[in-house]
Formats: structure tokens, sequence, C-alpha cells
């Protein structure tokens, strides 16, 4: 169809059709992003740019800067990454009680389907004793500070917990639950995981026998095999650190008066 024909049908004129706007905005382009790049000034909105703008000598029009503005999305609030303190370096201990230090973490793994599923695991730094391991698709701080209580209901407070910085631990809600318990949160530095080694450990022991050994089809697979694999590990499963004893003959030996081995 002629360009003629088809703004006929849709009435309009032809000098709309092909007319081109001949504005170069470049200039004011590169001088509002040129404020936004400055360390000075990148915190600062259009008010303050458009005044630099007249203070330079600049002549153009204050609605013709800020549609360049909006047109650069400037007026839109920037993200900022939150940058994480990076905690002091702690020794990793053997507890000489129990409840004195858990260490937490979280595993990952994916369905057949391909939906992720995460486990949450909770030892008792001082038998290497699986305290819980739950499988759930995802994990807001609120539902981590409940299995913590659930935990603590059965098993009594612990001194201290051991964790990484993951965004469930840092949260202020999970920051309050452990000031207001009385509990020490200690969080490992960034990028240096054997420094929670207890735990790793852990979770290595139970991917390579059972999240890598198997394929499942739901969260209630995962979940019934980490049952049953915690229940072999705390009452059967040798422990080379604690004398080649499972976690749960460990502690009743120690109960017992036997000396204590050091991981």
């Amino acid at each position: 169809m002629s360009v003629a024909r088809a703004c006929k049908i849709i009435e309009l004129d032809r000098s709309m059709y092909y007319y081109r706007s001949v504005k170069d905005d470049s200039e004011v382009e590169n001088k509002l992003l040129e404020y936004a790049s400055s360390k000075m000034l990148q915190n600062r909105g259009f008010p303050e740019y458009f005044k630099r703008i007249r203070r330079e000598g600049l002549v153009w029009n204050h609605k013709r800067v800020e549609r360049v503005y909006k047109k650069l999305k400037m007026n839109k609030r920037r993200n900022r990454k939150r940058r994480i303190p990076n905690p002091e370096k702690q020794p990793l201990v053997q507890p000489i009680f129990p409840n004195i230090t858990w260490s937490m973490d979280f595993m990952e793994d994916r369905l057949e389907n391909g939906r992720k599923v995460r486990i949450l695991n909770i030892i008792d730094d001082f038998n290497r004793e699986a305290l819980l391991m739950q499988a759930e698709f995802s994990y807001p701080s609120r539902r981590v500070i409940d299995l913590v209580k659930q935990t603590i209901e059965w098993r009594g407070k612990p001194e201290n917990i051991r964790t990484d910085n993951g965004t469930e631990y840092i949260a202020h809600i999970f920051e309050k639950f452990c000031e207001d318990n009385g509990i020490n949160h200690i969080k490992i530095q960034k990028g240096k995981p054997t420094q929670n080694s207890y735990i790793e450990r852990f979770n290595g022991s139970f991917r390579k026998d059972i999240l890598d050994a198997f394929i499942f089809q739901t969260k209630d697979e995962i979940q019934g095999s980490a049952n049953e694999w915690m229940e072999d590990y705390n009452n059967h499963h040798p422990h080379e650190s604690l004398g080649d004893k499972p976690p749960i003959e460990f502690s009743k030996a120690v109960k017992r008066g036997a000396p204590l081995l050091t991981a």
C-alpha cells in the first residue's frame, strides 16, 4: 500500500508522516550525566542541576532540561548496594558442653521440575549433632526464627549461634531475636566458609549421601530423606574427630566422665 493511500485511510496528513524531529538534546544529556556521575552531585536532584546549568551561563529552557532529565530516568530512585561490614575473625573451637555454640547454614537443591528447595541445617558444635534439617521453598527471616524457637523448646537455648552473612541472618528481625534472648550472634567473615567448618563438613556429607545421589519429585521427599539421614547420622555415623563415636554416643560418654576429644 502506498504512503498516500495509507495516510488517507487513517486520516493522517502526509506531512506529519514524513516529519522528523530536528531536536538535538545531546548537550543537555551530557551535562546532566556529568552531574550525575560526580561524587559531589550524584545524590542531588533536578533543582540543583538546573541552577548549576544557569550559573554556567547555559540558556536551555527549564522545561527542556526537565524533559531530558526525565527521559534519562534520573527522576527515578536509584537502588544502592548495601555494604555489609566484614565481621572480625573469631577462632573456631570445640565447645566443652552442649548448647554453647550452634552452627546454622543453608543448602540448595532442585526438584526434577527445576524448582529450587532450600534446606536449613542446625548443628551443635559440641558433638556435631544435627538438631534440625528443614526443607522449604523459601526462607524469610521470620521462618528461620520460628524454627530456631522450636529447636530451643526441646534442646535448650544456646549461648552462641554461628552463621554466614546471608540476608536471612543479617536482617534486623533476626538480630533483634538474638539480642532479646541473650544469644551472641557470631558472623563469619565474608568469603570465608572455613570459619564455619563444622557445618560445612556436615553439609558436604549430606550432599554426597542424599542430594547428589537421588532425584526428588517433591519437597516432602527431600524432607523424608533428610529425617532418615539425620537419625542415622546422630546415632550411628562414626565421627573421626569424636573418637569414631556418633554424636549421641559421644555426648553420653562425656556425661559419664570420659575425656573430651578436640577436633
